[in-house]
C-alpha cells in the first residue's frame, strides 16, 4: 500500500474556457475583397496551485488574421481565447511538476482550444481556420534555456 501512494498521480479535473472573445473591426467589408489572409498567433500559457495538489493551467491564445497586404493590409478578426484545465497532480519532484505544467497540460488543452477559436472563425462567416499543432515541450525547452542564459548574464 505505501508503495502505491508514492506513485506519481495526474488526474484531468475539468476543462473549461476561462474567456473568449471575437472581433471582425472590418466586417461587412472585408467580405467584399479577395481573400489574402495573413495569420498572426501569439500564444503563452501559464499555471497556478489552486488548491493541495491541485493546479489551473491556462493556454492564452490570440489570433490576428489580417486581410491585405503591406501598409494596405486590413485586420479582417482577431480571436482571443483562454483554454483552461484543473489537474491533480501529486508525486511530482520540482522539475517533473514545472515541466508538467509548462509543456504537457498545455498538449492537452491546446486541441480544445483550437477547437474553441475554429468554432468562433466560422460562427463570424470566415473560412475556418485550423490552427497547426503546437509543440510544446519545445518551447518549455526554449523557455528554460532562455532563463538559464538570464540567470547566467545576471551573475
Amino acid at each position: 500500500m505505501a508503495e502505491e501512494q508514492n506513485q506519481p498521480q495526474f488526474a484531468l479535473q475539468r476543462i473549461y474556457v476561462k474567456d473568449l472573445s471575437f472581433e471582425a473591426p472590418n466586417s461587412p467589408f472585408v467580405f467584399q475583397e479577395d481573400w489574402t489572409p495573413r495569420v498572426n498567433l501569439d500564444l503563452n500559457s501559464n499555471s497556478q496551485q489552486v488548491a493541495e495538489n491541485m493546479y489551473e493551467v491556462v493556454v492564452h491564445l490570440t489570433v490576428t488574421v489580417s486581410n491585405g497586404e503591406g501598409d494596405d493590409a486590413k485586420t479582417s478578426f482577431l480571436v482571443e481565447v483562454q483554454q483552461a484545465g484543473l489537474f491533480h497532480i501529486d508525486g511530482l519532484e520540482d522539475a517533473q511538476l514545472h515541466h508538467t505544467l509548462g509543456a504537457f497540460c498545455p498538449n492537452v488543452l491546446f486541441p480544445y482550444a483550437r477547437e474553441a477559436i475554429d468554432s468562433l472563425v466560422t460562427r463570424g462567416s470566415f473560412p475556418a481556420l485550423m490552427l497547426a499543432p503546437v509543440n510544446f515541450d519545445a518551447l518549455y525547452a526554449e523557455a528554460m534555456q532562455r532563463q538559464a542564459a538570464e540567470a547566467q548574464a545576471d551573475a
